[in-house]
C-alpha cells in the first residue's frame, strides 16, 4: 500500500419562522467532535433529484439568537448551510458551524455527518474578527483543528498550558482565516494543521481568525428540540439523518456501541497522529474495517477508499488495532 508523507491531493423546498420562539447564545466550550466527511474521489456524485431527497423537517435557529425556522430538502452539509442561511436572510459564509441542541459552542455537540431526526440545529455565525501575534515557543502548539465541510477550518481544542492557551484571546470555535498573511479559507483541516505544525520553532507568527458571534450569555438552552403540535413524527429519537459527500443521504439507525467506541478511539488516533478531530473520516475508517480479517486487508481496503491522505504505516496498524479492541469490547 502506497503510504508516506501525510498530504492529500488538491480535487427548493419551502422554509418559514416560527415567532413566538427565541435562544441565546454561550461560550466557548473545551470538548470535542468533528464536522463532516471529506470527499475521497474527486468532488462526488451530483445532488440527488428532490423526489429522492429525505423528506424530514429540522429546527434550527441562529445560536446567538433569532426565531425559530424549519428545515428540509437537504442532502449535505452545504445544501443544509444554504437553507438555514435562506431561513435567516444571510449567506452561506457566514456560517462557521453548526452544534446539535446547544446553542453553545461545545465541540461535543458539533454537527457532523449525522442529525438525529429529533435534533434540534443551532448555527454560529460569523462574529469578531481578530489578528493574533503567537510566538512559537515550542514545537507543538497544542491546538486541535477540525473544519465544517464547506471549507472553513476552525479550532476544536486548546491544550491547557500550551503555547496557543497562553495567547488568552485565541478560543476554541475561532475559524482560522489566514496563517502569516496566507489566506487559508477552502483549505481542509488536515492541511492547516500541516501547516501550523511546520511553522519554524522560536519565531513569532500572525494567526487571522474570526469568532462566532456570542449574545445573550445568561439564557439556558432547550435540551432537545420540540416540535409544534400537529407535526408529524417522524422518529422516536433513536433514527439519524446522515450526511455524505457523495450520493443521497439515508436514514439510518444510531451508531451501535461498538461503533461508538471504535469511532472514539479512531478520532483520538487522528488527534494524536495528525492534529485533527474528524468523527466523520474516523467513522469511514470504522466501516471499511468492520469485516475485514486482517491487517492487511484492511489495509488495502484503506488505501482503495481513503488513498489520498496517505495515511502512514503505524497509523494504519493503531486503527485496525482500535477496531478489533473495540470488536472485542477490551475498552
Amino acid at each position: 500500500m502506497p503510504l508516506g508523507q501525510w498530504r492529500r491531493k488538491s480535487k427548493s423546498p419551502r422554509e418559514h419562522l416560527v415567532d413566538n420562539e427565541e435562544v441565546g447564545g454561550g461560550r466557548a466550550g473545551t470538548g470535542t467532535g468533528s464536522p463532516s466527511k471529506p470527499a475521497v474521489h474527486g468532488a462526488g456524485l451530483p445532488p440527488p433529484p428532490a423526489s429522492l431527497r429525505p423528506k424530514l423537517v429540522f429546527h434550527t435557529q441562529l445560536a446567538h439568537g433569532s426565531p425559530t425556522g424549519r428545515i428540509e430538502g437537504f442532502t449535505n452539509v452545504k445544501e443544509l448551510y444554504a437553507k438555514i442561511a435562506a431561513v435567516f436572510n444571510v449567506t452561506a459564509p457566514e456560517i462557521l458551524f453548526c452544534t446539535l441542541n446547544t446553542h453553545k459552542i461545545d465541540m461535543e455537540k458539533l454537527l457532523g455527518g449525522q442529525i438525529g431526526l429529533e435534533d434540534f440545529i443551532f448555527a454560529h455565525i460569523k462574529g469578531l474578527r481578530k489578528e493574533v501575534a503567537v510566538y512559537k515557543s515550542e514545537e507543538a502548539l497544542g491546538l486541535t483543528i477540525t473544519d465544517n465541510g464547506t471549507g472553513y477550518a476552525f479550532i476544536k481544542r486548546i491544550k491547557e498550558g500550551s503555547v496557543v492557551d497562553r495567547a488568552k484571546v485565541i478560543c476554541v470555535g475561532d475559524h482560522v482565516e489566514s496563517i502569516n498573511g496566507c489566506n487559508i479559507v477552502g483549505t481542509r483541516h488536515y492541511e492547516v494543521a500541516r501547516m501550523l505544525k511546520e511553522l519554524p520553532k522560536d519565531e513569532p507568527f500572525t494567526l487571522k481568525l474570526v469568532e462566532p458571534m456570542k449574545a445573550f450569555e445568561m439564557l439556558e438552552p432547550r435540551s432537545k428540540g420540540t416540535k409544534p403540535a400537529g407535526d408529524n413524527k417522524l422518529g422516536t429519537g433513536r433514527g439519524t439523518l446522515r450526511l455524505r459527500s457523495r450520493g443521497p443521504a439515508t436514514v439510518e439507525e444510531e451508531p451501535t456501541e461498538f461503533e461508538e467506541k471504535a469511532v472514539k478511539k479512531v478520532d483520538d488516533l487522528l488527534e494524536s497522529y495528525m492534529g485533527i478531530r474528524d468523527t466523520e473520516l474516523a467513522a469511514t475508517m470504522v466501516e471499511v474495517g468492520r469485516d475485514k480479517k486482517n491487517p492487511d486487508e484492511f489495509a488495502m481496503a484503506l488505501d482503495e477508499t481513503l488513498g489520498d491522505f496517505a495515511f502512514p504505516d503505524e497509523f494504519v496498524f493503531d486503527v485496525w488495532g482500535a477496531i478489533g479492541d473495540a470488536k472485542q469490547g477490551r475498552f
